[in-house]
């Protein structure tokens, strides 16, 4: 049988993820020292898993309602209030999803046409150009600029919007760059969308993860934001709940109607356990979220300096749990350095290729490992450096 005639050809077409292509190496060495997955390292906190355990044994284990449990819904209220001053209605206005990623996945589904243009500020997650062509539309890719400290500017924007822009990603705190946006730039972004049908895609899955004064902001903060931007978050960084597949989007009623009838025939409902266990993250989880951001910061001074250190600059990133530094004084391809760092010192980067044309020059670094582990990464790249 000839599949080629039967595979989706959009499906089809789309290359595999930058990111897995240098790790299924790295699956065949020994040794390996990874700074590449964006995975917490901390253990999902004692308290969560317990509130988990607890309701197995009392097998609370059926089907919740398709856009989650209304008690949860309520906490992700709660929790949105007090934390970024940001009001929803839990009966009308949030879906809870499995993972960020399926929020992304059913809000573009449920807005776009074919033909529509998708605006991605790359560097940036390698999910948002992929689903969006594969709902049809064509993605617009934005350079972002070092000497901007890769942040998503007015005229950038101005310059990318036509007439068939449907919606504006907006991946702040950046994976994998570490930049955020302030209030000041997100009024800047603002001031460019009104006045426009221009729908906000907002990925604030490391919100809890900044290091600044100023808390992370969101951009449905911003006066006339809130109806045209979909918030979407989740458990997994701010909590070290990646398995436990756990997010949820916030949206105007007609979009979460919308977006809750795709998540009912693909999904139903998210997985139980986690829904009760994300109940007992965001009632009692603030000071677990404090300890990791600290450890956090420290290890990201520590990294941030360590690679400056080396000679491959790179600027201050004040979110997340990544780094990007610039790799251009090898004069290498950021894929020709990580491919001959993993060869020579089985040490595992990610090209910034990997995020979009914009990340070339440029090698994307998890600190979300200990500081050790850390140490003998940055040993080893000093003596790959030494070497070339």
């Amino acid at each position: 049988m000839n599949f080629t005639n039967i595979l989706n050809r959009t499906l089809a077409g789309l290359p595999p993820s930058g990111i897995r292509r240098l790790f299924d190496i790295a699956a065949t060495m020994d040794d390996v020292i990874s700074l590449g997955i964006g995975e917490p390292d901390f253990p999902t906190p004692w308290h969560i898993r317990n509130a988990a355990i607890h309701t197995l044994e009392k097998s609370r284990t059926k089907y919740t309602a398709n856009a989650g449990m209304a008690e949860l819904r309520c906490e992700i209220a709660s929790y949105l209030k007090r934390r970024f001053g940001l009001a929803y209605d839990p009966g009308r206005q949030i879906l809870v999803t499995v993972g960020g990623s399926e929020a992304i996945d059913i809000a573009m589904r449920a807005l776009i046409e074919p033909g529509d243009e998708v605006i991605v500020p790359t560097p940036s997650f390698v999910c948002y150009g992929p689903l969006a062509e594969l709902c049809g539309a064509k993605a617009v890719n934005i350079q972002l600029r070092p000497e901007d400290d890769f942040r998503l500017t007015p005229k950038l924007l101005r310059n990318a919007i036509t007439d068939k822009t449907k919606i504006l990603v907006l991946p702040f705190p950046n994976n994998p760059t570490g930049s955020v946006m302030g209030r000041s730039d997100l009024e800047a972004i603002a001031d460019v969308l009104r006045g426009t049908d221009i729908i906000v895609l907002s990925d604030e899955i490391y919100a809890e993860l900044t290091y600044t004064d100023e808390r992370h902001v969101s951009i449905a903060s911003i006066p006339g934001m809130k109806e045209r931007t979909v918030l979407v978050s989740g458990f997994s960084k701010a909590y070290s709940m990646t398995g436990w597949r756990l997010g949820y989007a916030c949206a105007e009623p007609e979009v979460i109607s919308a977006m809750t009838k795709l998540h009912q025939y693909a999904i139903m409902c998210a997985p139980t356990t986690s829904q009760f266990a994300a109940i007992e993250a965001l009632r009692n989880g603030d000071d677990d979220i404090a300890e990791m951001r600290s450890e956090y910061n420290y290890r990201r001074r520590f990294t941030v300096h360590g690679f400056n250190k080396l000679g491959l600059s790179c600027f201050e990133p004040l979110g997340a749990f990544y780094c990007f530094p610039s790799v251009r004084p090898t004069g290498m391809t950021s894929d020709d350095f990580c491919g001959s760092l993993l060869e020579k010192e089985h040490v595992a980067l990610v090209p910034g290729t990997a995020f979009g044309a914009g990340g070339e020059g440029f090698v994307r670094v998890s600190y979300a490992y200990s500081i050790d582990h850390i140490k003998k990464a940055l040993s080893s790249i000093e003596h790959f450096l030494n070497n070339i």
